[in-house]
């Protein structure tokens, strides 16, 4: 048994005993009869032991792991990857970069440290680093069709398939929310020249809207938390792109375009990710923000804003923009909710504003 398994039993027993001798539930008056508080208090103590027992085993499981990154290294060599065991190589990969993804054409482990897992680590890794597990990104990766059936079954681990007279791996990015505006607003905008991000976040929409509008073209970026616009800025710096990134609010853009020039505003409300999710948009700033990019869209211009909502942010800002949404009038645009039908009532709605 493992050490895992046996505390969640554990806890099981604990959990029936007190069901069995008819402890007061949270919230309940907590009138114990003597032999309660007895059984009471050990349970206390129990549970205190069960915690530092758990504390202990993920400190041990944290730690095995980091053993295991430390030990283990993929490395570059010509040709492909090897992989390194301490100071030894115990694997190789022969693997032909491709515009999406590789022909791989060799996977070899050294007898002696077969069927211990290396030959699945390497394949994985191999895999990441070449942008197998991109899920923006179409990827195409292809190997040798093994004789072996017992093979087969390790490369179908991975997703490999047999194909023609080779195993093919084809990984098709999911249509996501973000991915869904960013692909509506490259097709339907011809060689836009200014755009602008007003909720940056961590960049992801203020490097599309420079891809987009190439290097003749100019892009402004908002957000009102620092943290944002720094991440924005070395996520464009890394990929080799520029904008102007204010730290302000997305209500103030119309001090920085005049009205009727902008081709695309883009907005995507919520949290910042990976930042406190205690601080998200609110209605009461994000409407005069909407009220602002529609001023400054040019006819044919597009306003795009992704609403969400959930037991964090509830769901009063999603609520009021699609109210405001549907009663713009329709000589001065078109709105547009692209729900996404069997998902959860939760999951990101978005929204496009068709500038007339």
């Amino acid at each position: 048994m493992t050490a895992a398994r046996g505390l969640g039993i554990l806890r099981t027993t604990l959990s029936v005993i007190a069901a069995r001798c008819q402890l007061p539930r949270r919230g309940e008056p907590t009138h114990l009869t003597g032999e309660q508080s007895l059984i009471c208090r050990g349970l206390i103590r129990s549970h205190n032991r069960l915690s530092l027992w758990e504390s202990c085993l993920r400190k041990q499981t944290e730690r095995a792991s980091s053993r295991k990154e430390q030990i283990m290294k993929l490395e570059k060599t010509p040709g492909g990857y090897a992989l390194y065991k301490e100071k030894t190589i115990i694997g190789t990969c022969q693997a032909r970069p491709t515009e999406q993804g590789a022909d791989i054409a060799a996977l070899t482990i050294v007898p002696e440290w077969r069927r211990k897992g290396y030959g699945s680590y390497l394949l994985k890794e191999v895999l990441r680093s070449l942008g197998g597990y991109d899920k923006e990104s179409a990827t195409v990766f292809t190997a040798p069709l093994p004789a072996d059936a017992g093979e087969r079954a390790f490369w179908a681990k991975f997703g490999f398939a047999a194909e023609g007279s080779g195993l093919c791996r084809r990984r098709t990015p999911d249509l996501t929310a973000v991915k869904l505006v960013q692909d509506f607003l490259a097709a339907r905008l011809a060689d836009p020249r200014l755009c602008i991000d007003a909720t940056c976040g961590n960049g992801g929409d203020t490097a599309f809207l420079c891809r987009l509008v190439g290097e003749g073209g100019r892009v402004l970026g908002f957000d009102i938390q620092p943290e944002a616009i720094a991440s924005t800025r070395q996520n464009l710096a890394r990929k080799g792109f520029a904008a102007e990134l204010h730290c302000d609010s997305h209500a103030n853009l119309l001090q920085y375009v005049q009205p009727g020039t902008v081709d695309a505003v883009m907005f995507n409300f919520g949290w910042l990710p990976g930042a406190d999710h205690g601080v998200f948009s609110h209605a009461q700033s994000s409407i005069p923000a909407l009220e602002a990019a529609l001023e400054a869209l040019r006819p044919g211009g597009v306003l795009s804003a992704i609403l969400y909502s959930g037991k964090v942010i509830g769901s009063d800002e999603k609520t009021e923009i699609l109210q405001w949404m549907r009663s713009r009038p329709l000589k001065q645009c078109t709105a547009l909710v692209c729900g996404f039908a069997n998902w959860a009532d939760t999951a990101p709605l978005p929204c496009f504003l068709l500038k007339k």
